[in-house]
């Protein structure tokens, strides 16, 4: 069962009507107050997975979710909410573990972490999402993409590394492996009211220059956030679970992503390292490596890093919302002969609505049939959804085709055909035309090859 509680805090003024106005004020939030929420987001806690996770929510449109990394909380997207809000629901959360959410004992391998954040996009009513993660936050990004790719609608990783991926152990970050390593009760009990020198190390030495890294008032933030009961025990936990990440990973990495993934590394930092390693695990990738930036991008760079983020994420929006097609526009596509997706018969047409059967992603297709056609018992590796939309179709399950299993599907009909179940159909005496959504990559398995025609 998931739950959720709204709390309060102060929200503070995004300012500037438009886009140059908000991002000037971006980029100088970064010296603010560290406690304020941006205006027009509201602060909830969620019960789920066995961990309670504090998020911030506000804006309208599609939706994306922001996650933090190491060192940081939540926080360290304020100053970019409010410049998505205006085309996307914008989802920010504490990861377990941080912030506001609870530190319980275990589940923090990237894997678990994942499920987190996907119980709590479903619990809020979305079930496709556009993801970003930073550091740790990636890890978890990625991990989520990986085990829920129809879930995702596009994916960002920012500057860190993917345990288990290629020469992963060969990463600028091993300079500092003994970090990786630092758990237990010692190490607790030296940072203990120390907590700020511990991150100082991090702040400083993993940036271009440390003097343009995490601001003062931040640094003051975090170091309190993390000093909370727990705080540091569970910030060690993230390391102490890599070598089950890197096993996870190794086996994730097996099937490729099929969303549109961006990666920004900085200059001085993870460079083409997190490009390089994003290419092994994805088919299409965007690189971009933020010119004299270390590792943390939306502080040290704000100004290239930002509208980067805005441009591919508003992106994604458009693609999602902006297909309006009338009958009339629609039956001025394009017709091609059957392909990916059909049944293959003679005589079908074709017309591509969105998307591509022939690769990873949703696409919708519509079949004109001709009349009389018998369509003999096939299959398709995904799982689709089919509306009659004028003609004489009918159809039935089975191995083979048998014309006392047909059902009439006059038009406004709805049907499904699941992943890899046979079936079958046969149109009457005027052809039919029928639209079909699916995940690609599609293809078509006859059930007797000889009868595909």
């Amino acid at each position: 069962m998931i739950t959720h509680q709204q709390s309060s805090r102060r929200t503070c003024c995004a300012g500037g009507a438009n886009v140059v106005a908000v991002l000037l004020l971006a980029c100088s939030a970064f010296t603010a107050t560290a406690e304020k929420v941006p205006s027009g987001f509201t602060e909830h806690v969620a019960e789920l997975n066995g961990v309670k996770l504090h998020y911030l929510i506000g804006g309208k449109g599609s939706p994306v979710v922001l996650l933090h990394g190491y060192a940081e909380t939540s926080h360290m997207w304020f100053p970019i909410m409010p410049l998505l809000a205006p085309k996307h629901t914008v989802i920010v959360p504490d990861l377990r573990g941080a912030g506001d959410s609870s530190k319980p004992e275990s589940g923090y391998d990237k894997k678990n972490m994942a499920v987190d954040i996907h119980d709590l996009t479903m619990s809020l009513g979305f079930n496709r999402v556009s993801i970003v993660g930073h550091d740790i936050g990636l890890m978890v990004a990625y991990a989520y993409a990986a085990q829920f790719p129809q879930g995702t609608e596009r994916l960002v990783l920012m500057d860190a590394f993917l345990p288990g991926v290629g020469d992963w152990k060969n990463v600028w970050l091993m300079r500092d492996l003994w970090h990786f390593h630092f758990y237990g009760e010692v190490p607790l009990a030296l940072v203990k009211g120390r907590e700020r020198t511990y991150f100082e190390h991090f702040w400083n030495d993993f940036a271009a220059d440390p003097k343009h890294s995490i601001p003062e008032a931040d640094r003051r933030f975090y170091a309190k956030e993390y000093a909370k009961p727990g705080g540091m025990r569970a910030g060690f936990e993230y390391f102490r679970n890599f070598e089950q990440d890197a096993k996870d990973f190794a086996e994730l990495s097996k099937t490729p992503l099929p969303m549109l993934v961006l990666v920004l590394t900085g200059e001085k930092a993870s460079g083409n390292f997190l490009i390089e390693q994003t290419r092994l695990v994805a088919t299409d990738v965007q690189g971009q490596v933020v010119a004299g930036s270390g590792h943390w991008l939306v502080e040290e760079a704000p100004q290239t890093v930002i509208p980067a983020l805005i441009g591919f994420l508003d992106k994604s929006s458009a693609a999602a919302s902006g297909l309006r097609l009338t009958a009339l526009e629609i039956d001025a596509l394009s017709p091609k002969e059957a392909g990916a997706g059909t049944s293959g018969v003679a005589g079908i047409r074709t017309r591509v609505l969105r998307g591509d059967p022939n690769q990873p992603g949703p696409y919708t297709i519509q079949l004109t049939v001709p009349a009389n056609a018998q369509i003999e018992a096939h299959t398709h590796p995904d799982d689709r959804i089919v509306t009659v939309i004028s003609g004489t179709w009918a159809l039935g399950y089975g191995t083979r085709f048998d014309v006392k299993k047909l059902k009439d599907l006059p038009p406004g009909s709805f049907y499904t055909e699941p992943s890899n179940a046979p079936h079958f159909a046969h149109t009457g005496s005027t052809p039919a035309v029928v639209q079909i959504s699916g995940f690609g990559p599609s293809g078509t398995h006859y059930e007797n090859q000889t009868s595909a025609k």
